[in-house]
Formats: structure tokens, sequence, C-alpha cells
């Protein structure tokens, strides 16, 4: 044993049995706790500290590793005492519970090696065409195109410049303001192709709108400010809940559902094989 180690149970021990709290008379030599007839051993403690821990710190976490298990005892054997020999037979629940992990561990690794997880464009659009009721928006989404302006920039030349070329709005002004954000302490979102949730650019901008439907009907730009921004907004495009979501909002929804679908058919293909060879075998019977 190292020095470092002989010392560590030096300090120990002698934790342990200034406090006799902590447990009674020893019944084995190396017994460090006892909680009714049972017994913590030094063995039962290795590892417990992590390598390198100061002295001080080790003895603490040995004292609240103890006390912890102590505790622990305690609890049960109060639960022991209280309940029936029927209610603490837990045979049939493990075993239920050993068969079922058993069996997902099975299924999880017939998923990884035989699921198809390649999802074409054909299929999705096939999919979403074939259950449009399933696809109805439940918040209203938009897309856009924003500036912030640091309230210390909102005079500045790039500044004024920005809100001209978003108001326009044309591609060739939105690729200018990109460029000017970039070179500026301007942020932009420059992204005329996403759609994002109203509620999700609200978190990002103070547009401290209630009547959201309302506001969309009529605002294609909009001007507002905090203490820290001034924020110019375009409304490039938005939908109304309970409007048909876009199949671009919806694309990696349906490919998660066409891929869950697909664990389902697989798994059931493999029971009724799995059975059916079995049947045929002579497997099982019925009496």
């Amino acid at each position: 044993m190292s020095g470092q180690g002989k010392v560590f149970l030096f300090l120990l021990i002698g934790a342990v049995m200034a406090s006799c709290s902590y447990f009674g008379k020893q019944k084995q030599e190396d017994a460090i706790a006892r909680a009714y007839d049972k017994y913590l051993y030094r063995s039962d403690i290795q590892g417990v500290v992590p390598p390198g821990t100061a002295a001080n710190d080790s003895v603490e976490i040995v004292r609240r590793y103890i006390d912890n298990w102590i505790r622990r005892q305690i609890i049960l054997n109060q639960a022991e005492y209280n309940l029936s020999e029927e209610q603490k037979d837990f045979n049939e629940r493990l075993e239920s519970y050993r068969n079922s992990l058993i069996v997902y561990e099975y299924e999880s690794e017939l998923i990884r090696q035989k699921l198809d997880t390649i999802v074409s464009q054909q299929e999705i659009e096939a999919f979403y065409k074939e259950n449009p009721q399933n696809f109805q928006l439940l918040e209203n989404i938009v897309k856009v195109t924003y500036v912030k302006i640091p309230q210390a920039s909102a005079n500045t030349a790039p500044a004024k410049k920005a809100v001209q070329l978003l108001k326009s709005g044309k591609p060739v002004d939105i690729e200018k303001l990109d460029e000017i954000c970039q070179s500026s302490m301007l942020t932009c979102r420059i992204d005329d192709e996403n759609w994002v949730l109203f509620t999700d650019l609200k978190r990002e901008i103070p547009l401290g709108i209630d009547d959201e439907e309302s506001f969309l009907r009529n605002r294609k730009y909009y001007e507002t400010s905090d203490s820290l921004y001034v924020y110019l907004v375009r409304f490039n495009d938005y939908k109304t809940k309970e409007s048909l979501s876009p199949l671009s909002f919806e694309t990696e929804n349906i490919r998660n559902i066409i891929i869950n679908r697909r664990k389902l058919e697989l798994i059931n293909r493999m029971e009724q094989e799995v059975f059916q060879n079995a049947l045929e075998n002579k497997d099982f019977e019925t009496f």
C-alpha cells in the first residue's frame, strides 16, 4: 500500500472509531458499521473516494457514505417489519421485468441491424398528401427577416441603411443587408425559407402582441425596442393555427413517423416469423 493509502486508511479508521453513533460493537474485525444484523465492511467502500481527493475531504466522503448506508438499512428494516411476506415476494415481478428487458434488448439490436432509416422526399410528400388531417397547425408560424441594432448604434449609417434595405425586401437589397450585418455590430436573421413558431420569435424579440392573428394580417414590417436593442422585423409569410401546416415545416416530423412505423413493422414481422417457426417445429402446445 502506498504512503497516501496508509494515511487515508488511518484517517478512515480514526474517523469511524471517533463516532460511535455510526455503529456499536464490531461483529468482525474489518466491519466499519452495523445496522441491526447488517454490517458494512472496508471492502464495501473501495472506490468511494475519487483518486487525488484531499485527506479531510476523503474522511467527509466516507462519513457521508456510512451515514447514508445506515439510514438506508434503518428504513429497509422498518419496511421489512411492516410488510407481509406476500408483499415482499418480488419474484414474479422481477421475472417479468427481466423478460421485458431481454425482449427490449433483442428488439433494439434487431432495429440497429436491419432498420432502414433512409426516407425519400417522395415518401415524405406522399405521407403528407395522404394524411392532411394530421398536420393542422396548433400555433401561428412565420417566415421572417430581422435586424437587431444595439441602442448605441441606432443612429449610425449602417443602421439607417439597414432600415431602408429591410423595408425594400427585394432579394438584391436583402443580400446587401446581410453584407452590412457581417461587417458591423448589427445582428441579422436572413432566412425566407424556414418557418418558425411565432411564440419562438416573441422570445427573441419583445413584440408585445396579444392578438397574433390580427397582427400578422395587418403587418408586413414592424419596429420595436428595449433598453438594449432596436429591432426591425419583416414578415415574409405567415400561417395561422388550425390551417394546414406547410410540408417544409413537417418534414422532420413525417420522417420520424415513417421510421417509427418501420420499427413497428419490423418487430411485428419478426414476432410473426418466430411464432411461425415455433409452430412448425412444434416448440409449444396448449393443454
